[in-house]
């Protein structure tokens, strides 16, 4: 499973940072990553030019399936590892559920 990670101008991208974010990913996703090729984190400071406000981190995650039509979650906290966090937790349940709803169409055809 590969994991991009892309900023914003307000965001720092340096390698601690995407090292931290690509574990959180991997320990989320670590379950379905069998069926994941890719995954994209999108992170943003969605009111850097208003300094008020208390959810303004937004993290969007796109993980593309094998054979199928990529997904995308996303979650608005305070800060950037709870944004990750939120988005990580969300995208893994919308995978099993996807994934499972994928089974039972498979099962219904059989």
């Amino acid at each position: 499973m590969q994991i991009q990670i892309n900023t914003d101008h307000n965001i720092e991208g340096h390698e601690a940072m995407a090292a931290h974010v690509s574990s959180i990913v991997e320990s989320a996703l670590s379950q379905v990553s069998d069926h994941i090729t890719r995954v994209e984190v999108h992170l943003s400071d969605e009111n850097s030019d208003k300094k008020h406000g208390n959810v303004d981190i937004r993290c969007m995650m796109e993980a593309r399936l094998e054979g199928h039509q990529p997904v995308a979650v996303t979650h608005h906290a305070e800060a950037l590892h709870p944004a990750v966090d939120g988005a990580a937790d969300k995208l893994c349940r919308l995978i099993d559920s996807t994934l499972g709803r994928l089974r039972d169409q498979k099962s219904h055809k059989e």
